[in-house]
């Protein structure tokens, strides 16, 4: 999944970067409010992490314009300001959720997955469809039980796909959620990468809608 995070704190934003990307995911960063206001107007992401104290636009006018565009993802809001009015300005700006700093990465983290999985409709960490279990903690994809080895794009696609299991995915949705802005994205790209990931899967989990995209069905045992 692609984040936006918008942050100017030069060691702030390469450590929390170089954490998501650990975490399988693809990050665009930027450390001015417009330079973030425009990529999160322009671009599709899968959530943004956003400080509020940043230089050229402040955060908070930057998550205000983006709501008001009709910009939906969620945003986690990071800032060093400690007091509730502000934390409540956040929110009802329509923030999703708030981390005061200094902050442990590992909170980070699972703060982006529970705003993830919300706006996906999932309340659990772990995804479960048929004999597929995707445990978003871990990164693993296990199937019957089985963890498989996947490398940190293809469990991109397979992360992606089963957070909207039951709607078809096309394939430059895919290719923005999984390359970064400054990625040169290929055409057969996507098509390479699902067919690499249903060589490594003993069940069919991928489905191809000629046209379309592509879609993970949901199961009657799916949540």
């Amino acid at each position: 999944m692609r984040i936006l995070l918008a942050e100017d704190d030069d060691a702030i934003r390469r450590d929390v970067s170089q954490a998501l990307e650990m975490a399988g995911y693809v990050v665009d960063s930027e450390a001015n409010g417009e330079e973030a206001w425009f990529l999160g107007d322009t671009e599709t992401y899968a959530a943004a992490i956003l400080d509020l104290g940043l230089p050229g636009m402040d955060g908070l006018s930057v998550l205000k314009r983006w709501r008001k565009a009709g910009r939906n993802f969620p945003v986690l809001v990071l800032t060093a300001r400690g007091a509730w009015t502000e934390r409540v300005e956040g929110i009802d700006a329509g923030a999703d959720d708030y981390l005061p700093k200094p902050f442990r990465m590992e909170e980070m983290l699972a703060r982006l997955r529970a705003i993830l999985r919300r706006s996906g409709g999932q309340a659990n960490p772990v995804i479960r469809i048929g004999e597929a279990e995707l445990d978003t903690r871990q990164m693993r994809l296990s199937i019957g039980g089985v963890p498989l080895s996947l490398s940190p794009q293809e469990y991109r696609l397979v992360a992606y796909l089963m957070h909207h299991q039951g709607r078809v995915v096309s394939q430059q949705e895919l290719s923005e959620h999984l390359q970064s802005v400054h990625f040169e994205r290929e055409s057969n790209a996507i098509e390479v990468l699902v067919g690499r990931v249903r060589r490594k899967l003993p069940v069919p989990l991928i489905e191809t809608r000629r046209g379309f995209g592509y879609i993970v069905e949901q199961t009657a045992d799916s949540p």
